[in-house]
């Protein structure tokens, strides 16, 4: 980390400008990224898999509690792509789904 003295308020503005920038960047990457996955049936059927994997489809409810803690979780990951997906590409999800019919 850098050695910043806290009283430099032009330093600490200039490394939160610096992360601000980088955090921009890495969101603006993984909306592309997505979209690029998203724009081939390959890439949606890889996106199917894993939204199916982590549970999304499906109830987490199990009579265990560390098992449904950790379903859960797995399906929370799925949530947050799903939420990307939609977000980012609706129609493309609407192609996934209708293809995953046809599988």
């Amino acid at each position: 980390m850098d050695d910043i003295n806290p009283t430099d308020t032009a330093a600490l503005e200039a490394r939160s400008e610096k992360i601000q920038a980088k955090n921009r960047l890495a969101a603006t990457t993984e909306v592309d990224d997505i979209k690029w996955l998203m724009s081939t049936k390959r890439g949606r059927r890889i996106v199917h898999r894993q939204l199916d994997k982590a549970g999304v489809f499906r109830l987490s409810f199990h009579t265990n509690a560390l098992q449904m803690a950790f379903n859960e979780g797995n399906r929370n990951q799925g949530n947050a792509l799903l939420a990307l997906v939609t977000e980012h590409c609706p129609e493309r999800y609407a192609d996934l789904l209708n293809e995953a019919k046809n599988l």
